[in-house]
């Protein structure tokens, strides 16, 4: 989820915490030509497909994540800034090109949404509140799944992927308010009943997702614009992490992971309305952007989902001018970890 300033929301006092989700810098655009880097790879150019939201009043702001395909088809989304009584899940009908508001509260800042594989409700995470909370895939039906501490510690939950058996693996942002280094990546069983940590001491944690083959999990962490690997299923149950991809962003950060059915992986950008595509070797091979004309009021391209068996990418973008779906051709096949959780 990309990261917000203070001053942006000022006007939303119930999303206090929300500061640390994707916050980072205000992007200056000029840049993106240097953010690319050397050995970018091809370019690939997104083309505009709709236009969901509006800034809203209340908020100063909009912001879509947390892109997923159900299984009809429908692409559903989140508005991490939506004020109460606005849609703050909405389900769009790709092939209509229509999109409707199916869930809204009065309280939660959600960041990312996954359909559980064990109970098929959707799932999102309510960064400012440290919950996660499930839904009816019509959008009904909302109830808590986990709250509390984990390791003594409330969590800021932001991004979340499933393994096949339907347990959560939650990126925790905690320590992005003050700067230090106490982020978390936790493991919450499918009933909701055990949490515990499996990496700890990390630098604001955004994007989280399993490789292809589900022996491990990409994590990115925000303010050290890194993806770092963790292997899971070691003698002790967990291998040590290691800097998988240093991401060479310039003003723009790390913000959501989704991953294909070829391990390829697709880092959204905060500060810039771009994505950076790599292989599981951590080869750069290209740049999904937002073409120069449409790229006027937008500032990050937070995350994308993949079709599921097909190539068809929609990646969503925010900014002053408003929250957007636009298309690409991705690398590889969609399957569940191209979903961006």
């Amino acid at each position: 989820m990309r990261r917000l300033t203070v001053r942006s929301l000022a006007g939303l006092a119930t999303i206090g915490l929300l500061t640390l989700t994707g916050c980072g810098t205000e992007a200056d655009h000029s840049a993106a030509g240097a953010a690319a880097g050397p050995g970018a790879g091809r370019i690939i150019r997104a083309q505009q497909f709709m236009r969901l939201t509006d800034v809203h009043e209340a908020t100063g702001m909009t912001l879509l994540e947390g892109p997923v395909f159900d299984a009809d088809g429908a692409l559903h989304v989140v508005d991490v800034t939506a004020p109460p009584g606005a849609p703050k899940v909405l389900r769009v009908d790709v092939r209509r090109k229509t999109a409707k508001g199916v869930h809204t509260d009065d309280r939660g800042a959600y960041t990312s949404a996954q359909f559980s594989p064990y109970d098929g409700r959707l799932y999102l995470t309510d960064f400012s509140h440290g919950e996660i909370v499930s839904l009816a895939p019509d959008g009904s039906d909302p109830r808590t799944f986990f709250s509390g501490e984990v390791d003594g510690a409330r969590m800021n939950p932001d991004d979340l992927a499933f393994d096949r058996d339907g347990h959560l693996y939650v990126s925790d942002s905690r320590g992005m308010s003050t700067g230090e280094a106490t982020g978390r990546v936790v493991r919450v069983d499918r009933d909701g009943r055990n949490a515990s940590v499996l990496a700890d001491g990390l630098a604001s944690p955004n994007g989280i997702s399993f490789d292809a083959e589900y022996r491990g999990l990409w994590f990115s962490e925000l303010t050290e614009n890194r993806v770092s690997y963790l292997r899971l299923g070691g003698p002790a149950g967990i291998a040590p992490r290691h800097t998988a991809i240093r991401v060479d962003g310039g003003l723009a950060q790390t913000d959501s992971i989704a991953v294909d059915a070829d391990g390829n992986l697709y880092q959204g950008l905060h500060g810039r309305p771009a994505m950076a595509v790599y292989d599981k070797h951590g080869e750069r091979l290209a740049t999904v952007e937002v073409p120069a004309r449409a790229a006027e009021g937008l500032e990050s391209a937070t995350n994308v989902a993949i079709v599921p068996g097909g190539t068809r990418a929609y990646m969503t973008v925010s900014g002053p001018a408003g929250g957007y779906l636009f298309t690409f051709d991705a690398l590889g096949k969609g399957t569940r970890q191209s979903n961006g959780g």
